[in-house]
């Protein structure tokens, strides 16, 4: 039996805040988002053993690498020395980050670990955005070429392959966006609470919902964000003596009851070419999110109280829904429409508002579903809470998934 990792809270910034705008620089937020979260976890900079940074583009969008090093600098005097590292797999840097971690504390090498989620990308032009995060979580110069939104053309390619296989509404596609920015209004932290939409919004209309690239509309895509998230893993001899000396019981901690993690190549053809004797569209998603339920000795999603998956565009959720085995194949649509995923449906899908609602900075994202779940899982999460959650599943997925880390945290 290994040990196991329990998280013993953390921190998310208001992803609506522009760093740039504030005067605040990539480690600015860094070490604000580290000294919060040790206090809002009732913990001291000497208690860290070891840090963990997931971080996808700060060289192209800071002109900063080597990240590790920000943790030593954030307290001179408890983190000098401190073994640090970054980890970069696109939009899965932080589950990524977190794997690390969580490996270290399973073997003993260390008792309590930092896993710190980072992005800053609005402190450029909206376009340079997209092309930063556009090629190198691709591969560049082979896929997209002469493409002016990667990202929503290669994810308007998945919506074609649902058509081509099983048929899908698009306007299924527009109730998830919908779902996702309502949620997100009850999220304090969420980019987009203030947000004013017209009905119409979540049309196909041209007028009030353009298209981006391909069959990916304006409210179909995920927000360009600055934002960190952080956690504290321990083990599980770390985790009593923190309960102990918080008056709390070691049951009522969350741990990380499972996790699966798959890659696949890295060209969205390559992975689509693979999966046509498949029932799935990406048979690694479907195995990634089984290795986790089966780790934590679950069934399926029915022993599951809340999802936060990755929703860089709606039809990333949509594969997501099938995938977990919601549906079947190609019945995504069944979910929606029946309003199970919605909050106080039967399995609620972000809650937190996802990437759509809440935000995508790419390297915190990973950290960030954790962080939710463990709200979830200790009914800490206010108006976006759902009811009795003890179980709690998370996707997130880099590049075209072509790197898929799923969890299950519970109590």
């Amino acid at each position: 039996m290994r040990n196991r990792v329990y998280i013993l809270g953390g921190h998310q910034t208001d992803f609506a805040q522009n760093w740039a705008r504030n005067n605040l620089d990539l480690f600015d937020a860094f070490s604000d988002t580290v000294h919060t979260g040790l206090a809002k976890a009732n913990l001291e900079p000497s208690d860290i053993d070891v840090a963990h940074v997931g971080n996808f583009t700060a060289e192209l969008f800071c002109n900063q690498g080597h990240l590790g090093g920000f943790f030593a600098s954030t307290d001179k005097h408890f983190f000098k020395g401190i073994p640090a590292s970054r980890h970069e797999a696109a939009c899965a840097s932080g589950s990524i980050a977190t794997l690390a971690a969580s490996a270290e504390l399973e073997l003993g090498r260390y008792d309590l670990a930092a896993v710190i989620g980072i992005e800053q990308m609005k402190n450029v032009p909206a376009e340079e955005a997209a092309n930063n995060i556009g090629g190198p979580a691709m591969w560049s110069g082979h896929e997209c070429q002469g493409i002016q939104y990667p990202w929503p053309h290669m994810f308007s390619l998945l919506t074609d392959e649902y058509d081509k296989r099983y048929g899908i509404n698009e306007n299924y596609l527009s109730r998830i966006s919908e779902i996702n920015l309502t949620n997100a209004k009850k999220n304090p932290n969420s980019q987009t609470r203030g947000w004013s939409f017209e009905s119409e919004s979540f049309s196909r209309d041209d007028k009030y919902n353009p298209v981006i690239e391909g069959r990916t509309r304006k409210t179909d895509c995920g927000q360009i964000t600055d934002g960190a998230a952080i956690i504290f893993l321990a083990n599980e001899s770390r985790a009593k003596k923190y309960a102990q000396d918080n008056n709390l019981r070691i049951e009522d901690i969350p741990y990380i009851k499972g996790w699966g993690h798959k890659t696949g190549p890295i060209t969205l053809k390559d992975k689509i070419d693979y999966s046509q004797n498949s029932d799935y569209i990406f048979p690694h998603v479907k195995s990634a999110i089984d290795d986790a339920f089966n780790r934590a000795s679950i069934p399926n999603h029915e022993s599951l109280d809340a999802i936060e998956t990755h929703d860089c565009f709606s039809s990333t959720e949509y594969m997501a829904i099938d995938h977990f085995g919601i549906t079947k194949p190609g019945e995504s649509w069944k979910a929606i429409e029946s309003g199970d995923i919605e909050m106080g449906g039967k399995i609620p899908i972000n809650a937190s508002g996802g990437l759509i609602g809440l935000g995508h900075p790419v390297g915190a994202t990973g950290v960030r579903m954790l962080l939710d779940s463990f709200k979830q899982c200790t009914n800490n999460a206010g108006d976006y809470q759902v009811e009795n959650a003890k179980n709690v599943a998370t996707l997130n997925i880099g590049g075209s998934a072509t790197t898929v880390v799923s969890f299950v945290v519970g109590v």
